[in-house]
């Protein structure tokens, strides 16, 4: 398609038509690479349909420069085509001579030494002579496209014709393009400067660029996609027709969702075509052509000119040839017009072109006292480098990115680092260790190994031990043994904490809670640990992160066998979190255990203001921190009986957590399950028994939940003997371990449902009677208050009554508002109907209903014989909260929200918190499907 060139072919239109009358003229058709030159110039001979008008064509090219007269030749073989032969024949014979010249291959135009003769005088007007005799019979139309291209005898006689072109009734249309230079030759510019008329065809506008890709697509494009290919290829038709041809190939459409497609096509064949006319250039155009490639956004003139080594004139000079090229972007700061360029530049330099520009310019943005970030970009691109500064670069690079939250960007700059052969002995050690702080949040593998190659360059035990500590310990399950083998070396190693003062001894003490950790499965090691935590005193030190961390781990022993009441542990955890900074300074730790102390003992009101911080702070922690923080929230709000909204932060941990199993994938797994359990959600429960989980962890922890998934699994299905064998043997399991927590993993009540229901109330009653003596001796609420109640339902009548009716009163004083409204349910049952009843069933449903659990809700209403009319749900909510929940259904996100009403998110959070309550939702995804029926 030939568009918008009308004003063009009018001019060559009339030029035909002034030769014809005698007033022959030269036109020059320029512009810049790809902007359709050859195509407009394809278009002229059709300006004649119908006239007596004969057309000399000829097309030059770089690889043909060296061929004598080979535009000239097909000029005048053009001429001769179609005549009759003995006409031919006639005319060849006549100028003999002349025609030897132009057609042979007897070397008349070389001398001894290869060079060119000029032509003589009698043949340069005998040439303008035939063309003279064949206008005589009509006007004549000359196309020499590429006229940049020409080669130099034909260049010679051009410049000799179209300073002669009166009397011929001809036109000479030259295309040339922009930017070219032909140094010591200056008959190109004598052609230029004879032109009567030079045509210029202009960008493409949107409409021209619209039937474009109406006719490459075949149906018309999106506004937006239009107006993305118009940005992207400036109008060029080269450009346009490069990036809709690789799209079309890769099956795209002309849609808005393709923009970004779009704007990412690289044409292999554009690039090729651009790259041979750089190649083409003067070395001033080259040079800074590749100066650009290099330094991309810092492409300041000065560092420009002092990279490319051209002084100010040639500098401005080669700037311009580009610009005229049409290569960059119509802006003051130089910047290439598409990416597609930078990849033809680059393709015409060296390897070792390419390494020494980007050691030149890592060695520019130095000494100017560029951000380090800027200078390790250049140095990412060069294998080795002699700059005795090179590796502190890239070291406070990578320290930039860590603090950014881009520890793989860290990583890469430090395997780079690495690479300096200078580095030896502790200043290698050092850089390992760097690279093993960034890669611990996403390649554990990798950390290890680089801690393990430390080690050994380092020369002092402490030196040695707080490397092994960057490793990321592993929060639920089980540590590798290569870890847990070079923890116990380092710790030999060093000595005990006791006898070792200062930094040395926080180390020691580090260690030893890695390493009580590690024996978390086994009962002796368990035992052992809250032994060591009874050593430490009712009030052990917690000044420092090491004590805290020792104390965290001890705890957790004392929590996972309940050898400590529950009130004990909360008081420890409490004033652990008291004196530890929500921060990410301490990270990798073991702290995240005393959230699960504090879960198992039911203490959790004070802990969401401490954990939203922390989890603010954290996120430049990596990936891995991240997660965990997330399972954290999650578990609280679980303990809470919040599990629709912890639903939200588990299913986000589990993502984050999908590539680094080893250290937050078993946690963040059975935060999920919990939340699966509580929802009674079937779909969940086989989602994560179908998940990686399964096959992928040894944890006593994960392989316990997974057996509470399967029993709930065969429960809801009818299986409840083959449910009562997998919590049996389950409950066997943690017991040969030494976990003993009623809250953790309640499968005694669950087992003594399942034995009722088969009709052993005597095994049913037996561990009903073990569980309540298990949940007064740990003493949290949430477990005493569940095993009364299950006594309560196995005993009946009056004394059932009364234990109800104690359940209900100790789960008063619980944090879990969803055990609170399970025993309201049952209590409301037994109960015979009037005021009490109706009022225990509202405080049930309202409890219910804030807790997110609408299977629960839908169980109150169908017990409560009130027979009243509910309201619809829409109408308890605020006006505030039919407006989150009305942006929420158009499917914006949180920050999202609060960024259209002007507040912050967590106003967001407490208002999408208080819909689900009043509507009976678990979490967006349910509210979201229930907006449609909402009259809102």
């Amino acid at each position: 398609m030939l568009l918008e060139r009308e004003a063009e072919l009018a001019q060559v239109a009339d030029a035909l038509r002034a030769a014809a009358a005698g007033d022959s003229s030269l036109l020059l058709l320029a512009g810049p690479v790809g902007v359709g030159r050859t195509a407009l110039l394809q278009q002229l001979p059709a300006l004649a349909e119908g006239a007596e008008l004969r057309v000399l064509r000829a097309n030059a090219a770089p690889m043909e420069q060296d061929f004598a007269l080979g535009v000239v030749r097909q000029l005048f073989d053009s001429l001769l085509t179609g005549v009759p032969e003995e006409l031919r024949a006639g005319r060849l014979s006549a100028e003999s001579g002349l025609w030897r010249t132009v057609f042979g291959d007897d070397g008349l135009l070389l001398d001894e030494a290869g060079g060119a003769v000029p032509m003589s005088e009698e043949v340069l007007y005998g040439l303008r002579s035939v063309l003279a005799d064949v206008s005589a019979d009509g006007p004549l139309l000359i196309l020499v496209d590429d006229l940049q291209w020409v080669d130099a005898p034909s260049l010679r006689w051009l410049a000799f014709l179209v300073k002669r072109l009166h009397g011929l009734r001809a036109v000479v249309v030259c295309a040339l393009r922009d930017g070219y230079r032909r140094p010591g030759d200056p008959t190109l510019r004598e052609i230029a400067d004879a032109a009567r008329r030079v045509l210029r065809p202009a960008p493409l506008s949107l409409g021209a660029i619209k039937e474009v890709i109406h006719e490459q697509f075949g149906a018309p494009g999106d506004e937006e996609f239009a107006r993305v290919c118009h940005e992207i290829s400036a109008g060029n038709p080269l450009l346009l027709t490069s990036v809709l041809s690789g799209l079309a190939g890769n099956g795209h459409r002309p849609v808005a969702g393709q923009v970004e497609e779009a704007r990412a096509q690289r044409p292999a064949q554009l690039r090729e075509r651009l790259a041979g006319s750089l190649r083409a250039q003067p070395r001033p155009v080259r040079a800074l052509a590749a100066a650009l490639a290099v330094l991309g956004d810092q492409a300041e003139p000065d560092l420009l000119a002092r990279l490319a080594r051209l002084d100010p004139v040639d500098f401005l000079a080669a700037l311009r040839d580009l610009h005229q090229l049409g290569l960059l972007a119509a802006e003051k700061k130089p910047r290439f017009l598409h990416r597609v360029v930078q990849d033809a530049v680059e393709s015409s330099m060296t390897v070792a072109e390419r390494e020494r520009l980007h050691d030149a310019a890592a060695a520019l943005l130095y000494h100017r006292g560029r951000p380090a970030e800027l200078v390790a970009a250049q140095l990412m691109a060069v294998t080795t480098s002699d700059h005795p500064w090179a590796v502190e670069v890239l070291r406070a690079a990578a320290d930039t990115a860590l603090r950014c939250g881009a520890p793989r960007t860290a990583a890469r700059y430090l395997r780079r680092a690495l690479l300096d052969g200078s580095l030896a002995g502790e200043g290698r050690a050092r850089l390992l260790i760097d690279l093993a702080t960034a890669e611990r949040g996403f390649d554990p593998a990798a950390c290890e190994r680089h801690i393990s190659q430390a080690i050994p360059l380092l020369t002092t035990a402490r030196l040695r031990a707080a490397a092994a500590l960057r490793i990321s310990p592993t929060i639920v399950g089980q540590a590798p043994p290569s870890v847990i083998d070079l923890l116990h070396q380092v710790a030999e190693d060093l000595g005990p904490a006791d006898a070792l003062e200062g930094t040395a001894r926080d180390v020691a003490l580090r260690l030893e809670a890695r390493l009580r950790h590690a024996g978390h499965e086994d009962p002796a090691e368990l035992a052992a640990a809250v032994e060591r935590l009874t050593e430490l005193g009712a009030e052990p030190a917690l000044d420092t992160a090491a004590e805290r961390e020792l104390a965290a781990v001890l705890l957790n022993a004392a929590m996972l066998t309940a050898r400590r009441p529950a009130a004990e542990v909360a008081r420890l955890a409490g004033r652990i979190l008291e004196r530890e900074p929500a921060t990410s300074e301490q990270v990798p730790s073991l702290l995240p255990l005393v959230v699960i102390g504090l879960v198992a003992a039911d203490s959790v009101r004070g802990i969401s203001s401490w954990l939203s911080m922390e989890q603010r702070t954290r996120r430049q922690g990596g990936t891995v921190v991240e997660a965990l923080a997330n399972v954290q929230q999650a578990m609280v709000l679980s303990a809470r009986g919040r599990a629709a909204q912890a639903r939200e932060y588990a299913e986000r941990a589990v993502r984050l957590a999908e590539v680094h199993w080893q250290e937050a994938g078993v946690v963040s797994t059975l935060a999920l399950t919990g939340v699966a359990l509580d929802l009674e959600d079937l779909a969940l429960a086989e989602r994560i028994l179908d998940g990686p989980g399964r096959r992928r962890s040894s944890s006593l922890a994960l392989t316990s939940a997974l057996q509470f998934l399967k029993a709930a699994q065969d429960t809801l299905h009818g299986r409840r003997a083959g449910a009562l064998e997998t919590l049996l043997a389950c409950g066997r399991q943690l017991e040969a371990s030494g976990w003993r927590n009623p809250v953790l993993f309640a499968w005694r009540p669950w087992a003594a449902t399942l034995q009722q229901r088969l009709g052993d109330s005597c095994a049913a009653m037996a561990l009903a009677e073990e569980e309540l003596v298990r949940t007064a001796e740990w003493g949290a609420p949430v477990a005493l208050g569940r095993a009364l109640r299950l006594k309560a339902g196995l005993l009946g009548g009056d004394q059932g009554m009364k234990l109800l009716r104690e359940s209900v009163d100790v789960l008063r004083a619980s944090a879990n508002e969803f055990e609170l409204a399970r025993a309201l349910l049952q209590l409301g049952k037994w109960l015979r109907p009037g005021a009490e009843a109706d009022a225990v069933f509202r405080e049930a449903a309202a409890l219910a209903s804030a807790c997110g659990a609408p299977r629960l809700v839908e169980r109150i209403r169908g017990v409560d014989g009130s027979g009243a009319a509910a309201a619809p749900p829409e109408a308890s909510l605020t006006r505030t909260e039919r407006t989150v929940a009305s942006l929420v259904g158009r499917g914006l996100t949180n920050q999202e929200v609060a960024d259209e009403l002007g507040v912050g998110s967590r106003a967001i959070e407490k208002h999408l918190t208080s819909a689900y309550r009043k509507l009976g939702v678990s979490g967006r995804r349910e509210l979201i499907k229930l907006l449609p029926r909402m009259d809102m």
